[in-house]
């Protein structure tokens, strides 16, 4: 079944198109200290090495905000977003170093003159600029307007920021609602939706650890994804970002709407297993790591039915007793000693 997409603007971040049709693009954020220039670079070479079409940067100030042209003159060719906060000085800064977006609320890096000064800045080099609304950091305005954080609270934190962008006459918007909450995340993303067609970058901010902060943001973002609702993802974990990556491609590829890298298809254990299909399954995940072709790989733990439920996959194995079947595309190819198999099935991956 195809998710039918919601409609939207398209903005171009670097040489990335979010909104308009394009592909959801996956994203995420550097840890490393931004003014620290050779730790940055290394750790963005890597994140477009295992997927990140956009990498965001905090710039907390001007020395942070001095470091970006070393840093986009190093990696030329990666979309870099930067993140500033209350100073327009910095966003001015950002622009003129050659970042390709901006993640930042016109309403709280100074008056109308200084974001006036922004914008006109942005327009002329083609920058587009995230409005990212935060359940934490609300107005105390708009909170005692709608009576504490609700989805309609954030929402209209995000149309005031709208306003003012497109009062200076700026379109190139996107827009993220985020929340450490599921459901009230949902909820001001499609309220939003129903009112502007700017695109969306969609996320549950402060999700948690690898495993916990994985499985709420997959809850959140495959939610909205699958009604159609998002243009890029950030899977915000606190983990290395090289995994915000991974996941974010994962969450992807379970709704069908893009196709890097391995699917890996493994069977839930059971009393018939008679080969270790945790340990299998887990080397098999960790050596197709760094594999971008999209395939689909599978891992049963038996011959009753794995290679009829793995019938699509590209290779698999299921096994026996300290055997284990090699299949191709739902056939048999060879039987294989169990201390064997994970060799026998990269030897097979090899061949195509």
């Amino acid at each position: 079944m195809q998710i039918s997409r919601r409609k939207t603007r398209a903005v171009w971040v670097g040489n990335v198109q979010v909104g308009g049709g394009a592909p959801v693009s996956v994203q995420t954020m550097t840890n490393t200290d931004t003014r620290d220039v050779d730790a940055t670079v290394a750790q963005i070479r890597e994140l477009a090495t295992v997927g990140a079409e956009i990498v965001r940067l905090a710039v907390p100030d001007r020395e942070a905000a001095a470091a970006l042209t070393r840093i986009r003159e190093a990696v030329p060719s990666v979309a870099l977003v930067a993140d500033i906060h209350f100073d327009y000085r910095l966003a001015l800064a950002a622009i003129e170093a050659g970042m390709d977006g901006l993640r930042l609320n016109p309403g709280n890096i100074g008056g109308r003159d200084k974001v006036t000064a922004v914008v006109q800045a942005a327009g002329e080099r083609g920058v587009p600029i995230r409005i990212g609304v935060n359940a934490g950091s609300l107005d105390r305005r708009i909170l005692e307007r709608y009576g504490g954080v609700t989805a309609e609270a954030m929402v209209a934190s995000a149309l005031e920021h709208v306003a003012i962008l497109e009062d200076q006459g700026f379109e190139a918007i996107k827009v993220s609602l985020k929340a450490s909450d599921v459901p009230l995340t949902v909820a001001a993303y499609r309220l939003l939706a129903e009112k502007v067609d700017y695109p969306f970058h969609v996320g549950i901010t402060e999700a948690g650890t690898l495993r916990g902060g994985l499985v709420k943001s997959a809850a959140g973002i495959g939610i909205l994804l699958a009604e159609g609702i998002g243009d890029t993802v950030r899977v915000s974990l606190t983990a290395p970002p090289r995994y915000e990556v991974w996941a974010g491609y994962e969450i992807l590829k379970a709704l069908g709407l893009r196709r890097r890298g391995v699917e890996l298809i493994s069977c839930p254990t059971c009393g018939r297993c008679e080969i270790d299909v945790i340990g299998i399954a887990a080397e098999v995940e960790e050596r197709l790591q760094d594999v971008t072709r999209p395939l689909k790989v599978a891992v049963m733990g038996c011959v009753v039915n794995g290679p009829g439920e793995a019938r699509e996959a590209d290779v698999g194995i299921a096994g026996g007793k300290g055997v284990g079947l090699l299949f191709r595309k739902g056939k048999p190819v060879r039987t294989v000693p169990e201390s064997q198999l994970v060799d026998a099935l990269f030897e097979e991956l090899e061949k195509l």
